[in-house]
């Protein structure tokens, strides 16, 4: 073999395992990259599922004040309603009497 020939495949193998190093590397940091990725969505979801789990009572508290909000109203409307008929009640039942 050619002296010439002999030293361009002693660099082409000492690029070879260079670039091999360097892929092997590469798919590494890919992994980690992989692995952290996972860790970080899985971190968001469980935070995520967390503040609900401690924030629905308050939520449900508010939801019940407001729907008794409402309710209320209906209430007093319909109290408002009951005084009416029962003024007029009243004053029937007073006419009876002086009559």
């Amino acid at each position: 073999m050619d002296q010439e020939v002999k030293q361009l495949l002693e660099e082409n193998l000492k690029l070879s395992k260079e670039n091999n190093e360097l892929l092997l590397k590469i798919r590494s940091v890919q992994r980690w990259s992989q692995i952290t990725r996972v860790f970080y969505w899985f971190l968001i979801i469980g935070v995520s599922i967390g503040a609900f789990y401690f924030i629905k009572p308050y939520l449900g508290n508010l939801l019940n004040v407001y729907t008794g909000g409402v309710s209320g109203i209906n209430n007093v409307n319909d109290i408002k309603n009951n005084l009416k008929n029962g003024q007029s009640d009243v004053q029937d039942l007073l006419k009876q009497l002086n009559q």
